[in-house]
């Protein structure tokens, strides 16, 4: 049976990614924060139905120490480094700590690997932050990084390592530059789930209004099971490389909110108002993938378009804000 080490596997793409490998009869280990363990319902909440096909190790990304003994202790046929900080504060302190823990993980852990076990194949999770202030759309493998956040800066050089480890100690090493990618496990914290949730609220007359940024950015927005999809054809793959995983359309934020409003009957501009908050700095181009790569050669597509993520979304939010009511 292999082996599948997780890190954030308790997160969107962590949990889809574990009951996938389940699936094909993986035992499967993941890295959580003691916390979570104490706090099951609400940390492991997207882990909940396979929690007891798991096994779970305490470990903290910050400690370098404890991932090698993780690693030393599993020995791994697959790794997936999927966690990772990105939401802090703009300070120097979470700046000094975004890079921190996201690169001294991934340097631990890939050396972890060449140390413990050479014949694990190791997945980085990258993002299209790297390219950032691109110079052209749509973006592929040969497009020159820009990053322009301190997270964009920290998964380029977490990129770079993944790679230098291939090519200059033979590790089974490759990773992904996933665009964005949604599903009704999305946190909170990202305009989606903001989107559908407050939609949500205004129907059931709980709220009046939805504050948001610019409506004019244009995302790239897939589904996180189309993604973990990708992820393992990566992995799986007999050659060691890194590509793109994109849907190629570019929507404007405006796009996503009508939709969702729609849906529910709503006229979104009747209840919009635009807080200075939310304003992110205008973008040179939009952050659109080119995936034609991985197409090509490990033969994935995309399975799920914009409307049909966005009305999974919300009939999951409706469901659950139901059984809370009913409660």
């Amino acid at each position: 049976m292999p082996k599948a080490l997780i890190t954030g596997i308790s997160g969107q793409d962590g949990s889809y990614l574990a009951e996938s490998l389940l699936e094909d009869g993986f035992e499967v280990h993941g890295i959580v924060r003691r916390t979570s363990l104490e706090m099951q319902e609400t940390k492991l909440s997207r882990i909940a139905n396979v929690l007891d096909q798991l096994t779970l190790h305490p470990c903290s990304l910050e400690s370098q120490t404890g991932l090698f003994e993780i690693v030393r202790t599993i020995k791994p046929d697959y790794l997936y480094h999927l966690g990772a900080q990105s939401f802090v504060s703009y300070g120097f302190e979470g700046e000094y700590a975004t890079l921190d823990t996201n690169l001294g993980s991934t340097h631990a852990l890939l050396s972890a690997v060449l140390k413990f076990a050479p014949h694990c194949r190791f997945y980085f999770a990258s993002s299209s932050e790297t390219f950032g202030n691109a110079e052209s759309s749509p973006q592929n493998e040969s497009t020159p990084f820009n990053p322009r956040t301190v997270y964009g800066v920290s998964k380029l050089a977490g990129f770079h390592l993944s790679k230098a480890f291939r090519e200059n100690k033979e590790i089974h090493s490759c990773a992904g530059i996933l665009y964005n990618h949604e599903s009704p496990r999305r946190g909170k914290e990202y305009v989606t789930q903001k989107i559908i949730s407050q939609a949500v609220a205004i129907h059931r007359g709980q709220a009046k209004e939805i504050r948001l940024g610019n409506l004019e950015a244009r995302r790239d927005w897939g589904h996180a099971k189309d993604y973990v999809s990708a992820m393992r054809k990566i992995t799986e793959s007999e050659i060691p490389d890194d590509f793109v995983v994109a849907s190629g359309h570019a929507h404007l934020v405006r796009d996503f909110c009508e939709k969702a409003f729609s849906l529910l009957d709503l006229n979104f501009d009747e209840f919009f108002k635009a807080d200075p908050r939310f304003f992110r700095s205008s973008e040179k181009t939009p952050l659109c993938g080119d995936a034609s790569k991985i197409k090509r050669l490990l033969d994935w597509s995309p399975t799920h378009d914009l409307d049909s993520i966005i009305e999974e979304m919300l009939d999951c939010e409706m469901a659950r804000t139901s059984n809370e009511l009913s409660r």
